[in-house]
């Protein structure tokens, strides 16, 4: 009997220096974000459901009718300007007068940045790099159909530990004028 419970207390004490506790894993998550499983739950559904990861990065929106493309652009720099932040590229990737209903004709790419909170994001963590600028895609398909499409910024801020207290605000800011952009740019709306 003394060994059997001194080879189960060997196995437990192992098991417990070895980081593979509950205690351990479940502190795992008491570190990060509240919302953080919610937002990559999110995102694992999206590629459930549609099997596309950049899909599931990103946010679109459907431009109007009525409203032309460089209407559209047009409106996304007029309100970039009102928030602070900067256009650093317009772009306009290719267009294909004889596209497929289904194939896309007509490609640019705008990029905005706020180079203050850039700064702040770059001396936080280099690879916060990658996402800047801030990049909206218009794209125009053979049919007619147009989308205003930006990465959904919530990983980037929502997605591990938390953001220090003046790094999250100025991150929610660009989240929301970027979700702003390409909302109002399909309306037309400066």
């Amino acid at each position: 009997m003394k060994k059997i419970l001194g080879f189960a207390f060997a196995i437990a004490l192992a098991f417990m220096a070895s980081g593979c506790t509950m205690m351990k894993m479940g502190t795992a998550f008491i570190k990060l974000e509240p919302e953080t499983q919610e937002a990559y739950a999110k995102m694992m559904d999206s590629i459930d459901t549609y099997g596309d990861p950049a899909k599931a990065m990103m946010i679109e929106t459907k431009i109007n009718d009525d409203v032309t493309n460089d209407d559209a652009v047009e409106a996304i720099k007029a309100i970039t300007e009102e928030r602070n932040m900067r256009v650093t590229g317009d772009v306009k990737m290719f267009t294909k007068e004889d596209a497929a209903p289904d194939e896309v004709k007509h490609a640019r790419i705008i990029s905005v940045c706020n180079l203050t909170t850039a700064k702040v994001f770059l001396n936080h963590s280099r690879y916060y790099g990658g996402f800047m600028p801030c990049r909206i895609m218009l794209v125009e398909y053979g049919n007619g159909d147009r989308f205003l499409i930006t990465m959904d910024l919530t990983l980037a801020i929502k997605g591990g530990k938390p953001l220090p207290p003046e790094m999250l605000k100025a991150a929610l800011i660009v989240k929301d004028t970027m979700e702003t952009l390409i909302k109002n740019g399909a309306a037309g709306e400066f």
